[in-house]
């Protein structure tokens, strides 16, 4: 569980009691010590204690020689080197995600004769005869069906191009799922949940490892391509936390010290964001608002420059073929007015309820998968959802295309050479006005079209991302909750608009939209409902705002999208606190306290602490009469992460506290290298050694093992106190005293349990150490 600072630096001492026969540890460290089995929460008094003791001896190494002082500086220097290593490699694999994606995406519908691994976009890019009306049309693309059999249109063409889509579609999902399955069990989900454990303190050994990295990427790009109703923004932050964990064990600053580890995956997290979105800053905020529990400012700094080279490095592959850093870039030419913020906090309503309906049913249907059969065939789910998705997206355009190409046609503004559906509005023949300007117009046919066609896939994207989040491939979540509110955004725009067009002498229209003026951008509405979703979804707030302006360039659009933000929180919030991530890490069991909780229960320290009345007496060692074979066999009958040291077992006097793993090597060091060191040896804590008989063996001495500082509240401390300390300080466990006598301990699962038992859960839920 916890100590403080006992065990300082990776290789404590022992000193063997006797004549002359002294050994110091320190010259031959033994491996392993001060590290943290599988499923174990890190101490991070102990771990900020140990850096500050490295440092503490660089420092003083420097004045030796200019060799030392070298040392030092690039030891101080190699902090900013993993942030430029983590932001060129996740740049680079986001640039690469991307450009695969987008070429996968464009296989199921056709092929590029002039160069296979061309998108649509890039093969009808290279064309001179391709038309500004027709600019999707060129003769270098062909569909399936038209490759196959000559023709482009008819029945037949469109049951085949249809059949190939599906089987595409199954194709990439099967490959997925399997590449999960078989390789890295560990790569499928969002990972943020995960992520947040993980950064609070939990260990998950090979959740952030080098296959979890390669699978993710792979089967990232193929979830993606197969059209399910998925995202890759988060699964990137989860790919830019593993670049981050290696390019740590390069540094023994980082791969010995975990809470130092920590503060590189917070900055790795904000990089993963940044090329997620194209949105640096909004990354920092991410990082520190959403997945970050120990964030000190020099980890601001770095996350900013991580973020910083992930931005430029996208930058300079240019996957979205636009020469500019955001995926959705928006050229809005009005402003807004006062009155459109009913309709805006309206949205921010929508994206509240759809936040705590998509909650509720997936994880009522995630629990489903977890304790039913369902759970038992990863694949066969996948390949189900896949072929209903496929079958359902196909004759629906809306839901046809990529989720990001559909956000971005949402938040267009209609110009005057927008070929799109939403923009067939009848014109004016009189109209003579600058492009740029163009006025509100009554909406043609096309637009009563889409918008039928908009609010099927509406329909069809909220029920089909309730079965697909959480199934056993890469699914991030940002994009398929904006294409939700985009979605409702945008219908809500042209219904403002062709009322503010229709019945321009209304009160509410007269102050702010002439006749013939352009008034209501529909485009900006999609824009706040997308915000309002994904803010009703996550329970972001300022990191969500700055995403949002950032990832559209629409800087003067920020308080309708504060207002809809913080209204979505409001409403989400009034049905319960816990966004979709706290969920999932509810869900799973992990250990996570989380800051934002509130305990406002009136326990004591004494109804939480163990041993319970009932319960055998507290395993606690002596600091001078037990012996090996006694400590072996503690050791072997329980399965505690850690004993108290007392007195003797009459006083029960505090001493301090020692880890089981540490003492476990301590004990098996000392047998292997030391002479004397028997099973009836005398283990002692103290700095000199027991009076003992000549002829006893000689004794252990395991001072350096010992935390003389492990943290004590008394029984009559408020637990509203105590869950404030394990929170701020991050510990393991807490000790339990009166009057300097040992009453019991209380460890971080105690403190979850009790705060799950407060609100009527499942106190077992908490599966972890």
């Amino acid at each position: 569980m916890e100590a403080g600072e006992g065990v300082s630096g990776t290789t404590p001492t022992e000193e063997m009691n006797g004549a002359g026969n002294l050994m110091d540890f320190l010259d031959e460290p033994f491996p392993d010590v001060g590290t943290y089995e599988d499923f174990h929460t890190i101490d991070w008094l102990r771990e900020k204690s140990r850096d500050t003791d490295r440092h503490r001896k660089i420092t003083s190494k420097s004045k030796e020689s200019f060799w030392e002082l070298i040392k030092s500086l690039l030891d101080a220097w190699s902090g900013w080197v993993v942030m430029l290593l983590i932001g060129l490699l996740s740049g680079t694999l986001a640039g690469v995600i991307d450009l695969a994606v987008d070429w996968m995406t464009d296989l199921k519908e056709g092929v590029c004769l002039t160069a296979f691994w061309y998108s649509h976009e890039q093969c009808c890019w290279t064309s001179n005869e391709t038309t500004f009306d027709d600019r999707d049309k060129c003769p270098q693309w062909q569909k399936w069906a038209e490759l196959m059999t000559g023709h482009a249109e008819g029945a037949g063409a469109y049951v085949l191009n249809y059949f190939l889509y599906v089987l595409w579609a199954l194709l990439f999902s099967f490959l997925a799922v399997s590449l999960v399955r078989v390789f890295a069990p560990y790569a499928c989900g969002s990972g943020i949940p995960e992520i947040k454990t993980i950064l609070s303190g939990f260990i998950i050994r090979g959740y952030l490892g080098k296959w979890t990295l390669l699978i993710k990427t792979v089967t990232l790009v193929l979830a993606v391509s197969s059209g399910l109703s998925l995202g890759k923004e988060g699964p990137l932050v989860h790919v830019a936390c593993c670049c981050g964990n290696l390019f740590c064990s390069l540094f023994s600053k980082y791969s010995k010290n975990e809470g130092k580890r920590r503060e590189v995956l917070s900055a790795a997290a904000a990089a993963g964001v940044s090329v997620a979105f194209g949105a640096p800053i909004g990354g920092v905020l991410f990082s520190l608002e959403e997945v970050s529990y120990y964030f000190p400012l020099k980890t601001l700094w770095r996350s900013f420059f991580a973020a910083l080279v992930a931005a430029f490095t996208l930058r300079s592959i240019n996957p979205f073929g636009n020469s500019r850093l955001v995926l959705f870039y928006v050229e809005y030419h009005t402003p807004w007015y006062m009155a459109e913020l009913v309709p805006f906090i309206l949205l921010g309503v929508f994206g509240g309820l759809w936040g705590t309906l998509f909650i509720r049913a997936n994880i009522a249907w995630c629990r489903r998968r977890k304790t039913t059969q369902l759970g038992k065939y990863p694949v066969l789910e996948v390949i189900a959802v896949t072929g209903i998705t496929a079958l359902l997206a196909f004759p629906n355009p809306y839901t046809r295309r990529s989720t990001s190409e559909l956000i971005s046609e949402l938040f267009n503004d209609c110009g005057a050479l927008e070929s799109s559906q939403l923009c067939d509005y009848i014109n004016n023949p009189n109209m003579s006005r600058p492009v740029d300007d163009i006025p509100d117009r009554p909406a043609g046919p096309g637009v009563y079209n889409a918008l039928w066609q908009l609010a099927l896939a509406l329909v069809f994207k909220i029920v089909i991302t309730i079965f697909t989040f959480g199934m056993k491939i890469p699914s991030g979540l940002f994009i398929p909750s904006m294409a939700v509110g985009a979605i409702a955004g945008r219908i809500v725009g042209i219904a403002v608009e062709q009322m503010a067009y229709h019945h321009h002498d209304w009160i509410i229209f007269k102050n702010w939209c002439r006749p013939g003026a352009d008034c209501v951008t529909p485009g900006l509405y999609a824009m706040v409902g997308a915000a309002a979703c994904l803010g009703g979804v996550t329970r972001m707030t300022v990191s969500l705002v700055v995403i949002m302006f950032e990832l559209t360039g629409g800087l003067e659009y920020i308080v309708p999208l504060m207002a809809a933000a913080v209204t979505s929180k409001w409403v989400a919030d009034a049905f319960g606190k816990e966004g979709i991530y706290e969920s999932h890490i509810q869900l799973n069991g992990y250990p996570y306290l989380d800051v934002r909780d509130e305990f406002t229960h009136r326990t004591l320290a004494t109804d939480v602490m163990r041993p319970r009345r009932n319960d055998p007496p507290l395993a606690v060692l002596t600091q001078d009469s037990t012996t090996v074979e006694d400590v072996e066999t503690l050791i072997k009958d329980t399965d505690y992460n850690g004993f108290p040291v007392v007195v003797s077992r009459e006083s029960e006097r505090l001493i301090g506290f020692v880890q089981r793993r540490d003492l476990t090597l301590a004990i098996k060091t000392a047998r292997q290298k030391q002479d004397g060191v028997v099973s009836s040896s005398v283990v002692y804590f103290t700095e000199d050694a027991p009076q003992l008989p000549a002829s006893n063996p000689q004794p252990l001495k395991l001072r350096r093992v010992l935390n003389l500082s492990p943290f004590t509240v008394t029984d009559h401390t408020p637990m509203e106190t105590v869950v404030d300390i394990f929170r701020k300080l991050g510990l393991r466990q807490c000790l339990v005293t009166r009057s300097g006598r040992l009453l019991g301990i209380i460890t971080k699962k105690d403190v979850l349990r009790h705060m799950a038992q407060m609100m009527n859960q499942d106190p077992e839920s908490i599966m972890f150490n």
